[in-house]
């Protein structure tokens, strides 16, 4: 049992006549997963606390309606989005409160609050000791993980970056050196200049994958280095169309060693000009460009050497 439902008797109903495979509590918040493409991925449990709730919060009514018409769930619905969530929250949670009722938060697609609505709705349940359950389901991001064939032990889910171009290569600069697999959300129209902006900031030689509509008829997952990744969407622009997951590999460990970096970048300075050095050390290391320039510009002037403009 969890903790915030120790400190009162809660009143447990059924979830209906035809099942007592699963109870309902009331008051209590569900957070429900949804299928990211393939209607078939909503779990029996899901449609079970579905069907039982007294209103089901999402997104988009409209966009909800034919998931649950699908599953003959005939319940409620209202909105609960970015723009009226604070509101909606108080008030979805008064009525909770006052008149015993359980609620179902479900997305658009995937597990909700993972770059969807729902964590002041979370939130403010906790704080009005109104339980809160989850009921998993389909994620795009652990999809794309399970599958990418990149390291995922250790990871970390950066969801959409900004959309203008200085504040998303601020972003990825921040994350250049981070040690730990990383996962995107885009859209379409920004794909591009993303794995572009990922292939300048993170270097071309970083491994990735890119997974675009998964579990859908036409689900793709493209690997390889960034520099390749970003010149095939480049070129082909059959790719850049659905929704994309990218996950783009740690930074190899030598990248944290500014000691090993300097020395090859020394190295490969002896013989050959600043922008030849930078080109070929960002290619024996991994490091980005930028990065191996700073370093190379600090060698230099540690050593009194000319910098070519």
């Amino acid at each position: 049992m969890r903790a915030s439902a120790l400190s009162r008797d809660p009143i447990i109903e059924p979830v209906s006549e035809a099942s007592t495979t699963v109870s309902i509590e009331r008051p209590a918040v569900y957070i429900v997963a949804t299928p990211i493409g393939n209607l078939g991925d909503l779990s029996a449990r899901a449609v079970e606390v579905l069907s039982a709730v007294d209103i089901i919060l999402c997104e988009d009514t409209r966009h909800s309606r034919r998931l649950l018409d699908h599953y003959a769930i005939a319940r409620p619905l209202a909105a609960l989005h970015e723009h009226n969530e604070a509101e909606g929250a108080r008030v979805h949670l008064e009525r909770m409160r006052e008149r015993r009722h359980a609620c179902a938060l479900i997305s658009d697609a995937g597990t909700p609050l993972i770059s969807d609505p729902g964590f002041v709705l979370v939130r403010a349940a906790h704080a009005a000791a109104v339980p809160v359950f989850a009921i998993p389901g389909a994620c795009a991001a652990i999809a794309a993980l399970s599958i990418a064939g990149v390291p995922c032990q250790r990871f970390a889910y950066e969801g959409f970056l900004p959309s203008q171009a200085a504040a998303r290569a601020r972003a990825l600069q921040a994350l250049a050196r981070e040690p730990r697999t990383l996962v995107f959300y885009e859209a379409p129209h920004r794909i591009a200049a993303v794995l572009a902006a990922m292939r300048d900031s993170f270097g071309a030689n970083r491994e990735a994958a890119v997974g675009r509509e998964l579990t859908k008829r036409y689900e793709s997952l493209y690997r390889g280095t960034l520099g390749e990744l970003s010149r095939r969407i480049g070129e082909d622009a059959q790719l850049a169309r659905g929704e994309f997951v990218i996950v783009v590999a740690g930074a190899p460990a030598r990248m944290s060693d500014d000691a090993e970096l300097e020395r090859i970048v020394a190295i490969v300075r002896a013989h050959a000009d600043l922008r030849t050095a930078v080109r070929v050390a960002s290619a024996l290391t991994g490091a980005p460009r930028n990065r191996v320039y700073e370093v190379a510009l600090r060698t230099a002037s540690c050593d009194n050497d000319p910098i070519e403009s």
